[in-house]
């Protein structure tokens, strides 16, 4: 976080600067930091915040491309790192499984079900002293983001590796226009779980709701990273990116617990790594965004309440309404001309 706040310490014993005009438009409402999501400056108009969350969720949701995201990019991402076809080259081994976990995951970052990582960005942005202090102030939170990244991906690579072969996720056939297939149910509840949880989150940024992590945060200050890091690793459990069930379908016929942990993890990794370049670049280069930030708390719980509600809000409409649409089970959902 920007602001020097401690869980549970008052934000009305926080000296804010005066803003300007953001200070009248949203005058604040004293509370406490009870969390590294949750500093305690709430402004008044927090209903906009959510509104226009709401409203940007459902848009990129309408205009979202997916054989743009998966094809163009992912797969000339692949293709090019791999120096291969992705798709039509089969992983021979546990090395060029590896390679492939890595590489597909780096392909993934800006598929519909990675990209919802890019909310984690808001409470890790900002930190006081000079440049090279800014940028170990973010390495810290994406540490902790890794930890419980790592821990979910490895954890559900030892279960792809021993019992795969009769999970959902291995079966490839075609789905049948009125039918859910196993994949997509899975990937419907995964990925609907996980939006509603972030946009819950949100709001607690907003102060709508009560902080999750209220409790245990003046004792475990990094466990709301922790969380959201166990989030990254659980888009793996219903991920139907096609580079992604090719290594899911490898790990799963290997029958090695370790390969399917280590796959796993390095497919994360990939995941999040332009997430990390983004965040270094921040601190090297926006000493002006976090002074900005820093100036009045009250926008980085904007900032915050926004990057988490507007992906939560496109993962539970893309994955549980808008592919219901897609399959002919509802009759209707808007979609841009392109998609």
């Amino acid at each position: 976080m920007s602001s020097s706040l401690r869980p549970g310490q008052p934000a009305e014993n926080v000296e804010v600067a005066d803003s300007g005009d953001v200070s009248a438009a949203y005058p604040v409402i004293p509370a406490a930091a009870t969390s590294a999501f949750v500093n305690g400056h709430f402004p008044r108009r927090r209903w906009k915040v959510v509104g226009f969350s709401v409203l940007a969720g459902f848009l990129l949701t309408v205009i979202w491309s997916a054989s743009f995201v998966d094809s163009v990019i992912g797969d000339s991402v692949a293709n090019a790192m791999l120096g291969h076809d992705a798709k039509e080259t089969a992983i021979t081994g546990a090395a060029a499984g590896i390679v492939f976990a890595f590489v597909s995951g780096l392909a993934g970052t800006f598929t519909a079900c990675n990209i919802a990582v890019f909310g984690t960005v808001a409470p890790m942005v900002g930190g006081a002293g000079g440049r090279w202090q800014q940028v170990l102030t973010t390495l810290r939170p994406m540490l902790w983001l890794a930890v419980g990244m790592v821990v979910v991906s490895a954890v559900y690579g030892v279960v792809v590796g021993l019992v795969g072969t009769g999970m959902p996720q291995f079966d490839t056939a075609a789905s049948q226009p009125g039918e859910i297939p196993g994949r997509l149910g899975q990937s419907m509840v995964v990925f609907g779980l996980i939006g509603v949880v972030m946009a819950y989150l949100g709001l607690a940024s907003l102060g709508f709701v009560r902080d999750p992590f209220a409790r245990i945060a003046p004792r475990f200050p990094n466990a709301p990273l922790v969380f959201m890091g166990a989030l990254v690793g659980a888009f793996l459990i219903g991920r139907p990116f096609p580079l992604f069930r090719m290594l899911f379908r490898d790990a799963a016929e290997s029958g090695n617990p370790f390969y399917g942990a280590g796959a796993f993890v390095l497919q994360s990794i990939g995941n999040i790594v332009v997430l990390a370049v983004l965040m270094l670049i921040i601190a090297f280069t926006s000493g002006r965004l976090q002074r900005w930030l820093a100036a009045d708390p009250r926008r980085l719980t904007v900032l915050t309440g926004a990057a988490l509600i507007i992906p939560g809000v496109f993962l539970v409409l893309y994955w549980d309404v808008r592919l219901l649409a897609m399959l002919d089970i509802i009759p209707w959902f808007p979609v841009a001309p392109w998609v």
